[in-house]
C-alpha cells in the first residue's frame, strides 16, 4: 500500500471505529504512547494518554449521542486529518460543530491526535 493509501486507510478505520463504537478496533490503531488533545474546559477537554484513556475519551464523547459525519479524509506525506461535522441533541442542548482531527502517524499507527473545533464555547456548554 502506498504512503497516501496507508494514511487514508488509517483515517477511514479511525472514523469507522468512532462511528460504530468499536473501541477494540480503535485501540488496535493506536501506539502505546498515544495522546489525544481537545481544547476547551468541558468534560472532554484536555489530553488523554495511552490507548485505554484515548478509547475511554472516544467512548465518553460518543456517549453524548454524537453523530460523526465524515466530510473528508485529508492526507499529507506522513499523516492524516479527518474533516467532520458532529451533531447531537441532549435535552435542550444542541451541538452542531465542524471538527478537524489530525492523526499523527508513526509506523502506520496513530501516535498523536489533536482535534480542532469550530465552536469551543458550544462544546463547553454541551459536554458537561
Amino acid at each position: 500500500m502506498s504512503g497516501t493509501s496507508a494514511q487514508y486507510a488509517v483515517g477511514k478505520a479511525f472514523h469507522s471505529a468512532l462511528a460504530e463504537a468499536d473501541w477494540n478496533g480503535l485501540r488496535a490503531l493506536l501506539h502505546d504512547d498515544v495522546a489525544w488533545t481537545l481544547p476547551g474546559d468541558s468534560a472532554i477537554s484536555g489530553t488523554a494518554q495511552g490507548p485505554d484513556e484515548v478509547a475511554g475519551l472516544a467512548r465518553r464523547i460518543a456517549g453524548y449521542g454524537l453523530r460523526f459525519e465524515l466530510l473528508h479524509i485529508l492526507v499529507s506525506r506522513d499523516n492524516v486529518a479527518l474533516s467532520l461535522h458532529n451533531t447531537a441533541r441532549r435535552d435542550d442542548s444542541v451541538l452542531d460543530e465542524h471538527v478537524a482531527t489530525v492523526l499523527a502517524l508513526r509506523d502506520g499507527k496513530v501516535a498523536r491526535i489533536e482535534s480542532f473545533l469550530s465552536d469551543v464555547d458550544g462544546v463547553n456548554a454541551f459536554f458537561v
